[in-house]
């Protein structure tokens, strides 16, 4: 069976090809753009047609061949006329792809007691342009937790940063979520079966008050105080408030708050008959699972998508759990030598600027317990994995490319600095990243609140020690 998926670039879409690949299917991606995929683990074994849903002219072509057809598209992110857009796509959809044996598109439950937002109700009207024309199953689910995906990173942000919220009423709705892997799990089985029409799945049903205790309890978080206002204050409103806290866009933003403005629960049953072999996870294993892949390092996909450029010179990310400031130079020196410099830091020789600024960190660090920066370093030059060096512990070291620290000082949260060290033309390129990882509010307010500091002396410090390279050319 040859399978194509729209939407591969998309936190769904992504993670459902390397599914499909392990079960040998022949798997053809539409993507806008090729390189959006480039760097991927399964790019090199998937077909690649470029094109658009809204262009017949290179949707024809993508579909030639195609037995069965993954829908994961639609408009979140666009203006007034979302809705028109997804119109469009669908019905060109339709007219490219007569000849598919099975469409599975993914959309969104309808409330059952009130209107649906425009976004909901779009999402619908998809899959009837699709269910109407062509042999479709349409699953239709709440919000989707899993490590990156958009709603589990409005929670994990909101709760993590704000302990006194403010909210309306809808808090004590009910909220019936489905985690990554199940989503996952049917979006694949539903190739063994024949078009199913529309398929509800969904876990456990909780409110989303309750959603933020477990996620509180599971970080370790003091308890977060609640007050529930009249559902007086619009979702665009709510979005913007979600917008300072997160690192997810209004535009997203909205869409799921409209959808947890009424109760999201799912009819289960035809899901259970047709795939008795999947049991949903609770929301308490679904966001334990969650944090553990944040944890480990290991997303595969964000909502996000691929973001940033190596020609930037800084850039400021904060999203994944993670604030990161990321800072790059090129120099006209080998990568050894660049790498030399950087694993010379600390000890007796200092932190090459703002001396006495890294001097007052120290001293304040070991008044309030911490180890300050009186372990210095065991040898001037030599470096190896899991030693003290100042207030920072060798998390991993690979000569000449890398260099990673985590901070033993005190701080309301985790931090490590980062070096990659990568050969580019005649010289390399210096890569230097800090990372933060806040600890409640608390630690929100620490990072931002030194951040005009930081901002100095880190680009001061990438500066210098590619300038110092230089003395390490002819070592």
């Amino acid at each position: 069976m040859k399978v194509l998926v729209t939407g591969a670039t998309g936190y769904v879409g992504g993670r459902l090809v390397t599914h499909l690949l392990e079960k040998k299917y022949q798997v053809r991606v539409l993507v806008r753009d090729a390189q959006r995929i480039a760097g991927r683990k399964w790019a090199n074994l998937v077909e690649v047609a470029v094109g658009d849903l809204t262009d017949l002219n290179t949707l024809k072509p993508a579909l030639e061949g195609i037995d069965a057809a993954y829908y994961l598209v639609h408009s979140m992110y666009t203006d007034v006329d979302f809705v028109k857009m997804d119109r469009m796509a669908a019905k060109n959809f339709v007219k490219c792809g007569k000849h598919l044996k099975h469409v599975i598109y993914l959309g969104g439950i309808l409330p059952k007691e009130k209107k649906a937002s425009r976004h909901i109700e779009s999402r619908a009207e998809v899959g009837e342009i699709l269910r109407t024309a062509l042999p479709t199953t349409e699953f239709r689910a709440g919000p989707i937790i899993g490590a990156g995906s958009a709603s589990f990173e409005l929670l994990r942000y909101f709760v993590q940063r704000i302990p006194i919220m403010f909210v309306p009423t809808w808090i004590l709705n009910q909220v019936q979520s489905i985690a990554i892997r199940d989503i996952l799990s049917y979006l694949l089985l539903s190739l063994e079966h024949k078009p199913l029409g529309i398929v509800e799945v969904g876990a456990d049903r909780i409110t989303f008050r309750k959603m933020i205790d477990i996620y509180t309890e599971l970080r370790g978080l003091t308890k977060r105080i609640i007050i529930t206002l009249p559902p007086i204050i619009p979702p665009s409103q709510m979005a913007r408030l979600f917008g300072i806290v997160s690192p997810v866009p209004d535009a997203l933003a909205i869409p799921i708050l409209e959808g947890i403005c009424h109760n999201v629960v799912a009819d289960t049953s035809k899901a259970e008959k047709y795939f008795p072999e999947i049991k949903p996870i609770q929301f308490r294993p679904a966001v334990e699972l969650a944090l553990n892949m944040l944890q480990q390092e290991t997303v595969s996909t964000c909502w996000s998508g691929a973001q940033g450029s190596q020609s930037l010179t800084y850039e400021l990310v904060d999203r994944e759990g993670l604030i990161r400031e990321v800072r790059t130079i090129y120099t006209d020196f080998s990568a050894e030598s660049v790498f030399s410099s950087v694993s010379s830091i600390g000890g007796k020789r200092g932190w090459l600027v703002w001396r006495w600024a890294w001097e007052i960190r120290g001293f304040i660090d070991k008044t309030i317990g911490g180890p300050g920066l009186r372990r210095g370093r065991r040898h001037p030059t030599e470096i190896l994995p899991g030693e003290a060096l100042d207030f920072w512990r060798v998390e991993e070291i690979k000569p000449p490319n890398l260099l990673r620290l985590r901070a033993e000082m005190k701080v309301p949260g985790r931090v490590w600095m980062q070096w990659e060290v990568r050969a580019e033309g005649s010289g390399s390129r210096l890569i230097q990243t800090a990372m933060f990882d806040p600890k409640g509010f608390l630690g929100i307010i620490y990072w931002y609140g030194l951040y005009p500091i930081h901002k100095l002396i880190f680009s001061d410090l990438v500066r210098a020690i590619a300038y110092d390279a230089k003395k390490y050319m002819d070592s």
